[in-house]
């Protein structure tokens, strides 16, 4: 699968701090507020500038629009100006649950997390490109942690996807999550590494705190793919 997949360390009490309450600011006109959010974090001018334009876009969402695709994905983005977040190709919960959905119980819908200000429509997993994909509270990380500690068959279904060393960024991610006690949302396309030319990498939100393990071995597989691919060649 072609996807850029991340995850974000990211509670729903922060989903209304950084994001939700926010955009009512945007709303009001009260842009000033957010910049003074943004520096009592830390954030750097240019990211906080980020941010702001994430919110602006935010707050011109229509209640029809589909929530994955529009305020799901700005908080997987908002979420990289304040903390780290975890990279993996072509791996997340949202395939997993397509082939195995008793995975479901790990997940939380977006009904029970979003303000009721929010009625736009829900898929609650990564439907294309640019979407947010499945939420796991803070108690399901915990939960899939100690499950994965315990029980053979769910470290065996998720090894098989998050397959050539990808496992070990997903738990990284989990343990993340857990040792701050939030959640961890999966989005598409925050962050598009370019496995040739890594200084050419994008993201929508601050490349610098995607973390690199994930990314190193995007670059690693896609290395391989062009020796064999030189090496048919040549025979």
């Amino acid at each position: 699968m072609g996807y850029d997949v991340s995850f974000h360390p990211i509670s729903p009490e922060e989903m209304r701090e950084w994001y939700f309450t926010p955009l009512t600011w945007i709303q009001k006109g009260q842009e000033e507020k957010v910049l003074v959010l943004a520096a009592q974090h830390g954030m750097e001018d240019f990211y906080a500038e980020k941010y702001l334009d994430t919110l602006r876009v935010g707050a011109g969402t229509a209640p029809d629009e589909l929530f994955d695709k529009s305020h799901g994905f700005y908080i997987a983005v908002i979420q990289g100006f304040f903390r780290d977040y975890y990279y993996t190709r072509g791996s997340g919960f949202s395939f997993l649950i397509e082939e195995k959905p008793e995975y479901a119980r790990y997940f939380t819908s977006w009904e029970q997390v979003v303000p009721a200000a929010f009625p736009n429509p829900t898929e609650n997993q990564i439907i294309e490109n640019y979407c947010s994909g499945v939420y796991l509270s803070p108690k399901q990380v915990v939960q899939l942690l100690r499950d994965l500690e315990q029980m053979p068959k769910v470290l065996e279904d998720l090894e098989g996807l998050w397959s050539d060393g990808q496992f070990a960024v997903l738990k990284k991610a989990l343990t993340a999550a857990a040792k701050l006690g939030v959640g961890l949302l999966e989005a598409t396309e925050v962050v598009e590494p370019n496995p040739i030319r890594p200084n050419e990498s994008t993201s929508y939100s601050n490349l610098y705190h995607c973390d690199r393990d994930g990314v190193y071995l995007y670059m690693d597989t896609v290395s391989r793919q062009i020796e064999d691919a030189i090496r048919k060649s040549e025979e």
